[in-house]
């Protein structure tokens, strides 16, 4: 079973493989992905990293406040985003 971590203040320099290589020491990963503007291809300074269970606590410990190039990461368990069909009710009434 793998943990969607939110990792915020991240450099904008990061790509989705730093990102991923960061986490890697921690467990498998299953997916890693920065946050873009979708017309400049900018990084927001946020992402989502995808890791196995057994290593989420220990990712975020050890790298919650980490400084990555002068930043402190901000790492947690991500938020889930409703279903579609939750929002759409949740809209409607």
């Amino acid at each position: 079973m793998t943990t969607k971590l939110y990792v915020g203040n991240l450099p904008f320099s990061t790509n989705d493989e730093d990102l991923a290589e960061l986490f890697r020491p921690h467990g498998e990963i299953g997916a890693a992905r920065v946050v873009t503007y979708s017309r400049s291809g900018r990084s927001k300074g946020f992402g989502f990293v995808e890791l196995a269970e057994s290593g989420a606590e220990s990712a975020i410990s050890a790298l919650n406040g980490f400084e990555c190039q002068g930043r402190p990461l901000k790492v947690e368990r991500a938020n889930e985003r409703p279903a579609e069909d939750e929002a759409a009710s949740q809209t409607a009434s």
